[in-house]
């Protein structure tokens, strides 16, 4: 008994008392594997996730066919041909009249009296730090808004929308046409001036402006003159547009209200209701294309986001963009849209397209997309089956392994 005792143990006998110990150590390290391994893990043992009291809503899902494709395009158009325009002063562009504002700096020319004649010869201030001549000033009338400065050669209208003119003392000019400006005027001078011959002009125009913001290459105000001044012309006059604006979104505050313009709309089909007539006051913001974005999600070869092309995206632009539908995963039948979660999250709009369907391919073409729609492709049912095994296998292979040690 004493010899079996005292008997040293065999490599084989140490091995499996080696084994015998480490079984249970690999498996509580297994078990703890989220809070051993390295790598990130959130330890939710401090977040208390609440019950949910009221059952889950379910949504209708609208199958895409031929008859919804129409209904769909039917309703766009008619929610276009609805939208809110601004109200105009002039229905028509050949009604518009400038009429004089505060801070509009006036020439006036007296005919054979110098004296009383804004002199044509001399430079002007051109409201900065630079000064240019009146032919300068009449070639280039509305290009930029011109800064508040006051003129010491031209009429500049004072703040209470008068000037001094010699002989006949302050005469009210804002509110008034310039050929209104020119008849009182000549009307002053008559006592003094046998027949006088009266012209008045705008040297700057600078008291009436829009602004201009956004995603334009040189943003900010631009003077109202006697030329019409209209959506696009303004953006035109801005520089143009950036690579990433949105023009089809195009928002102009009016008043304290808010309207939104489809500027390319006039270049894609000749909507001319688009292009309205701006005034004082006006504000234009050209927004950046990120309200434009449609995701695509599941099982696609590349999920991303992606940006509507003037306004338009079908099924098929967004699926072919995204790289395709994956062959082994992705289930045909379930082409999902949803619509209207930033609006009404709680009711969105449900859409699916059978792509095994032989008219499929002609109907995601057609079926146009809306801003912040998502498209998410579903998952075939043997995929899943297989993700699951993929996950499950790993545990398995550990354990039976851990067990062969043990033995």
């Amino acid at each position: 008994m004493l010899n079996m005792l005292m008997r040293k143990p065999t490599p084989l006998t140490s091995l499996k008392s080696l084994t015998a110990l480490a079984a249970p150590i690999l498996l509580t390290t297994f078990l703890s594997a989220c809070s051993t391994v390295p790598g990130y893990f959130l330890d939710t043992s401090r977040l208390k996730e609440e019950p949910r009291t009221t059952p889950q809503e379910t949504y209708p899902v609208k199958v895409i066919d031929s008859d919804l494709v129409l209904a769909e395009a039917k309703a766009q158009a008619a929610a276009a041909a609805s939208q809110a325009l601004p109200p105009s002063r002039f229905a028509d562009p050949a009604q518009y009249i400038y009429r004089l504002s505060p801070q509009d700096i006036l020439g006036v020319t007296v005919w054979d009296h110098p004296e009383l004649t804004t002199p044509n010869g001399t430079t002007l201030s051109a409201g900065g730090n630079t000064t240019q001549s009146v032919g300068q000033v009449l070639q280039q009338p509305y290009t930029t808004a011109l800064p508040g400065q006051a003129d010491p050669f031209g009429q500049t209208i004072s703040a209470d929308g008068t000037i001094y003119f010699p002989f006949i003392g302050r005469i009210r000019a804002a509110g008034k046409t310039a050929g209104e400006l020119r008849d009182q005027i000549a009307a002053g001078l008559t006592p003094y001036i046998k027949n006088p011959q009266v012209d008045v002009r705008v040297l700057s125009y600078r008291g009436q402006k829009v602004q201009v913001t956004g995603e334009v290459k040189t943003p900010g105000p631009l003077a109202i003159s006697d030329v019409p001044l209209t959506l696009v012309d303004a953006i035109t006059r801005s520089g143009g547009t950036n690579s990433d604006a949105d023009l089809q979104r195009v928002r102009l505050t009016r008043n304290k209200q808010l309207y939104v313009l489809d500027a390319n709309g006039l270049l894609d089909r000749g909507d001319t209701t688009q292009n309205v007539m701006l005034q004082a006051g006006d504000i234009i913001n050209v927004p950046d294309n990120t309200n434009s974005r449609v995701f695509v999600l599941g099982e696609v070869k590349s999920p991303q986001p992606m940006y509507m092309l003037k306004g338009r995206l079908s099924i098929a632009d967004a699926l072919s963009q995204a790289g395709g539908i994956l062959d082994t995963d992705a289930n045909p039948r379930q082409i999902y849209v949803l619509r209207g979660m930033k609006d009404n999250p709680t009711k969105p709009e449900a859409y699916r397209l059978d792509l095994t369907q032989p008219d499929a391919i002609m109907l995601s073409a057609q079926f146009q997309l809306q801003p912040q729609d998502v498209i998410y492709v579903g998952t075939a049912a043997s995929a899943t089956f297989n993700r699951v095994l993929n996950q499950v296998l790993p545990t398995i292979q550990t354990m039976f392994y851990v067990k062969q040690l043990t033995h």
